[in-house]
């Protein structure tokens, strides 16, 4: 198992980090909102990999059996993989070269909120929110876990997925992936 998690959990999180590396520095060019969309259709793409390598565990090491608990473990764990990845990657992009992410962050919501017609209440309490935040990013813990949640819950979805597609019992008596032992079969 640790050799099909580790194969596919790091080619989904080279992926994932090779495409943020890519678009950050265009991020002003290609927009917020469009970067949203790139950044989680990228995620999306990459967490493929989940599938084939359940699928790949499930016929290499299970003998073409797997069970949806199994299943879903080795998609959990390449998620993980990769979204450490994804974590490693942005670290190293926020504070070497975009330090100002966090302070542009709270500037658009900020704007967002006053575009939005919200009260001035509603605004001061957006500028007093995005200040905290701004102040608690610098944190690299506070930072890392931020990070970390980003790919996490569609990573899962796609692994309760794949588990739930791909989980396929061997039954009682058999000995290969097709249902029937050697002796069953004439030749």
């Amino acid at each position: 198992m640790k050799r099909t998690v580790w194969t596919f959990g790091l080619i989904a999180g080279a992926i994932m980090s090779l495409m943020m590396a890519i678009t950050v520095p265009f991020e002003e060019t290609i927009g917020s909102n469009r970067g949203l969309i790139i950044g989680y259709t990228t995620m999306v793409l990459s967490f493929l990999l989940i599938f084939f390598g359940v699928r790949s565990y499930r016929d290499n090491v299970g003998g073409g059996s797997v069970s949806f608990g199994r299943a879903l473990t080795v998609g959990t764990l390449i998620v993980v993989i990769s979204s450490l990845c994804y974590v490693a990657t942005w670290e190293v992009i926020y504070f070497k070269f975009a330090p100002d992410f966090a302070a542009k962050f709270a500037a658009y919501n900020i704007d967002r909120a006053k575009k939005s017609g919200g009260s001035p209440a509603e605004v001061q309490a957006k500028l007093v929110e995005m200040q905290q935040f701004t102040q608690r990013y610098q944190n690299p813990l506070f930072n890392s876990a931020v990070t970390f949640l980003e790919p996490l819950p569609v990573g899962l979805v796609i692994a309760l997925i794949s588990a739930g597609v791909l989980r396929r019992r061997r039954e009682p008596g058999s000995r290969s992936a097709f249902g029937a032992s050697p002796r069953d079969v004439a030749i």
